[in-house]
């Protein structure tokens, strides 16, 4: 091999070499650059530098960071779907499992978030068999109640949170305690009345035991007086109609006083509660 042809070779390693090391050095910049965009919460930019980064990424050095932050950024946009998409990437390139459970943990608050409870829950249960997150059951557990907290069973919560987080036991807990018991408003109702009293709207009872007395004074007079007719068609028409809408208003007055604390509950939680939330 002549002189020359050696020279040749040895330029072209350091030139290869160089290229290699300058498209790191890019690669780190770019990374630097998008990951200061997130930080910043200039999510849109973010995502176009991330992406821009994974293109020319081959080798994939990048991959699970850059999915997992363009995973965030779509969630901070509320574009849950494209989250879980990226977050799901993000998974798939994880190397070690503190990665794959934190990717894991992001796709189950994002579904807590636009209540598909199921699918959180069957997740969450599938995190509990797996062998390799026993030392994370406490956090599992955790999520696990707020997937109950968003799917409105908060007594299910209340047991989830029990052991780990007494706070957030205890909170689930006196919500649930504070709810009316709709099927008891509705049976109360069977003596007109008692079931908007059972739930505080006591003009409403008042209103209802006015009319079905009423109706069922007239109705029964009218009985008395051999009016069949009359008494057919005030019992049917009149006296049925308050009775069955005095039953119906109790169920609903129940259901939407309970939806009010509900919905009081989740403000407290997401203006007051200090700690890590969907």
């Amino acid at each position: 091999m002549t002189f020359a042809i050696k020279i040749l070779f040895a330029l072209f390693f350091i030139l290869v070499g160089t290229i290699k090391t300058y498209s790191q050095e890019s690669f780190q910049y770019q990374f630097e650059l998008a990951k200061k965009l997130y930080n910043e919460e200039n999510y849109f930019d973010a995502i176009t530098e991330f992406k821009r980064l994974l293109f020319f990424d081959e080798g994939g050095k990048y991959s699970y960071e850059s999915n997992r932050l363009i995973g965030l950024s779509y969630k901070e946009g509320a574009k849950f779907s494209d989250a879980i998409h990226f977050l799901t990437l993000a998974e798939m390139n994880a190397t070690t499992n503190q990665q794959m459970f934190d990717s894991k943990i992001e796709v189950i608050k994002i579904n807590i978030l636009r209540r598909t409870t199921e699918r959180s829950l069957s997740l969450l249960n599938d995190l509990k068999k797996d062998e390799r997150f026993n030392d994370r059951i406490n956090e599992i557990n955790y999520w696990t109640g707020w997937a109950n907290i968003f799917a409105d069973d908060w007594e299910k919560a209340a047991l989830s949170f029990n052991g780990h987080n007494p706070e957030l036991s205890a909170f689930c807990d006196s919500v649930n305690c504070d709810f009316y018991n709709v099927t008891l408003a509705k049976t109360l109702s069977i003596v007109p009345g008692m079931g908007q009293f059972y739930t505080g709207e006591y003009v409403s009872g008042l209103i209802s035991i006015g009319w079905n007395v009423l109706w069922g004074y007239l109705t029964i007079n009218a009985f008395n007086e051999d009016r069949i007719f009359d008494g057919v068609m005030i019992g049917t028409l009149l006296w049925w109609r308050f009775y069955n809408g005095n039953l119906q208003n109790a169920e609903k007055f129940a259901q939407q006083k309970n939806l009010e604390k509900t919905n009081s509950a989740l403000r407290y939680l997401q203006n007051s509660y200090i700690g890590n939330k969907p």
